[in-house]
């Protein structure tokens, strides 16, 4: 298989411990992640997704006992180094105050760039890009403390986003925005998707508006993969089962998965 064919990410039978505990929190866990899909990974709270998505990047993988593997575009996740990972995968967290370090916004956007090396004139290419891009030129020289939480987000999402990575995951990224913020932001991450070919996976509590950009959904229950599909496909399963995620999923998933006709071909 063409290196441009293989899988983003592929997790096979990967179990995780956190020290000191007998139960997994990831349990036989294996999915793989097509090159340009938009995967939503939901479930409930506590059953793993965040611990499971912190595996996908090295330096935030939390401390504990790991067996399987995971591989990244065909190589074993442990064999990127940290400048390798850095710039190849993106990882947007919960809260903007956390990942912001710089002062200035068009060095928040270049700092990424710097840390990794490259020469000025790329930089600054790079910033201009972003900033055309995201539509922050206005913001462009304006301290990150005038920003709202939104426009934090958005900022680092930029700001990730200046270093070209293939996979974009993020982790609850509009968790302390409002609505209208949340919504452009989820926005955003399908115009990177649909126009930038990046792979992005996502777990997101708005499901309703998630699922709108979602090529795929991964449900997680108790640390293991309950189920995969495309939104109806999955809506329909955990119907199907009597599962309580099902109650969980966005009003127009449940309509569909209740309608008499649903799964049926013609």
């Amino acid at each position: 298989m063409s290196e441009q064919k293989k899988p983003s990410i592929e997790i096979e039978h990967f179990s995780f411990y956190y020290p000191e505990q007998a139960e997994k929190t990831l349990d036989d866990l294996t999915l793989t992640v097509e090159r340009g899909e938009f995967l939503v990974l939901c479930g409930p709270s506590g059953c793993g997704k965040s611990t499971l998505l912190r595996q996908l990047k090295t330096v935030l993988a939390p401390h504990g006992r790991r067996m399987g593997h995971i591989r990244f575009e065909g190589r074993p996740l442990e064999e990127l180094d940290q400048r390798e990972q850095s710039a190849r995968i993106g990882f947007v967290q919960q809260s903007p105050e956390n990942q912001i370090v710089t002062d200035k916004v068009w060095h928040e956007l270049a700092f990424g760039l710097e840390s990794l090396g490259y020469d000025t004139p790329t930089i600054r290419r790079r910033v201009a890009e972003m900033a055309s891009f995201f539509g922050i030129q206005t913001w462009f020289y304006k301290n990150v403390t005038e920003l709202s939480g939104g426009q934090k987000q958005l900022l680092n999402l930029a700001s990730i986003m200046a270093m070209q990575p293939s996979v974009l995951i993020l982790d609850e990224p509009t968790s302390q925005l409002d609505p209208i913020a949340a919504a452009d932001f989820l926005a955003t991450l399908g115009k990177i998707n649909r126009e930038l070919g990046t792979t992005v996976v996502l777990t997101e509590h708005r499901l309703e508006d998630a699922f709108l950009l979602a090529s795929r959904v991964a449900v997680m229950d108790r640390g293991r993969l309950l189920c995969t599909g495309s939104p109806a496909e999955v809506g329909a399963i955990l119907r199907g089962a009597g599962h309580s995620m099902f109650l969980a999923m966005p009003t127009p998933m449940r309509i569909w998965a209740s309608a008499p006709e649903c799964g049926r071909t013609t």
